[in-house]
């Protein structure tokens, strides 16, 4: 699908901030509205390959916004940092890792009709790379995995909590929460499967009716009640995925060269400035988490093994955003 005349108007025309802004409120306008379990994998398909006229433009005509990314848009970490010193009473993060727009409508509408009330609903940034820890360094822990029993220590950017970093199931993880007015949870999923499900074969339909039974689920809302008792909550991720399953192939001397330069994966440290292909396959960008290079856009390769149908650390845009949702409830 085209890119609609006024969102590419405004792309060409805006300065990178108005741009982004523009990108990421078009993307959530887009993955919001509620889904049904019956018909999810068909529409959470349609939508993302909706988005990919987003991505086409960001990868050929609109590709020096990239470069400006990070400067231009709210990162994830910076809005959890301003959101954490803004509260005067209890607090909670409840980070789901590699979360996307695509699972939005599922809390939205479960909390909802739960009775919770929904104080912000937005898509904030990930960093670059897109990956757990750039995300975790962003905030002031060394890894993800300092977040185990409560080992984060003090120097982190979200004091006075208690962290964990679990992949228990649902019911275990709400017997974790106990009466501390702060907390941190960093859970595993959906990136553990995530990582399972991106074999051939598998893939974004596999993952959607999947995410629809978890969000969903009993076990799961326990877990958002005892985080909300006493506390406002957040609830975000580290970073989005590419259904990389869905991307065209690349062939000819440019898989050769993305394959050499990325193998199965989305970026790399750089030791040069990329490819000189115009407009380009990759780019190399210097973000606050050092020099990379990175795959542009909606590209897939023939590689060892085979590429990953679901993957993440690239350029594109469902990549990028994370969710960034604030809810509370009536004692």
């Amino acid at each position: 699908m085209a890119l609609p005349l006024s969102l590419f108007r405004k792309l060409a025309q805006s300065a990178p901030t108005e741009a982004w802004t523009a990108i990421f409120e078009y993307v959530w306008q887009m993955c919001s509205p509620t889904l049904s379990p019956a018909t999810a994998a068909s529409e959470v398909t349609r939508r993302d390959r909706h988005i990919a006229a987003i991505d086409l433009f960001l990868a050929t005509t609109g590709w020096d916004l990239w470069s400006l990314f990070e400067e231009s848009i709210e990162h994830t970490a910076h809005a959890l940092v301003n959101w954490w010193n803004t509260q005067t009473s209890g607090r909670a993060v409840l980070i789901l890792d590699a979360l996307s727009l695509r699972e939005v409508p599922w809390l939205l509408h479960s909390a909802q009709a739960r009775g919770y009330t929904v104080h912000t609903a937005k898509a904030t940034a990930a960093e670059l790379p897109a990956d757990t820890t750039p995300f975790a360094k962003a905030l002031g822990f060394s890894q993800r995995s300092s977040l185990e029993n409560n080992g984060a220590g003090a120097a982190h950017r979200l004091p006075g909590t208690k962290t964990e970093c679990v992949g228990m199931p649902w019911a275990d993880c709400a017997k974790l929460i106990g009466a501390e007015p702060h907390w941190v949870l960093w859970h595993h999923w959906p990136d553990n499967r995530i990582h399972d499900l991106s074999a051939a074969g598998k893939g974004l339909e596999l993952l959607t009716q999947e995410v629809a039974a978890q969000l969903t689920d009993e076990a799961f809302w326990l877990l958002i009640e005892r985080l909300t008792t006493g506390r406002r909550l957040v609830i975000t991720s580290d970073h989005g995925y590419a259904a990389s399953g869905l991307f065209p192939d690349t062939v000819d001397d440019q898989a050769k060269y993305l394959r050499e330069r990325f193998k199965s994966g989305r970026w790399s440290p750089a030791i040069d400035d990329g490819s000189s292909w115009v407009p380009p396959v990759d780019l190399t960008i210097a973000s606050r988490h050092g020099r990379n290079g990175y795959a542009l856009g909606r590209r897939k390769w023939k590689s060892q093994g085979g590429y990953p149908t679901l993957t993440h650390g690239g350029l594109s845009v469902l990549e990028v955003a994370a969710p960034f949702i604030e809810l509370s409830r009536m004692e």
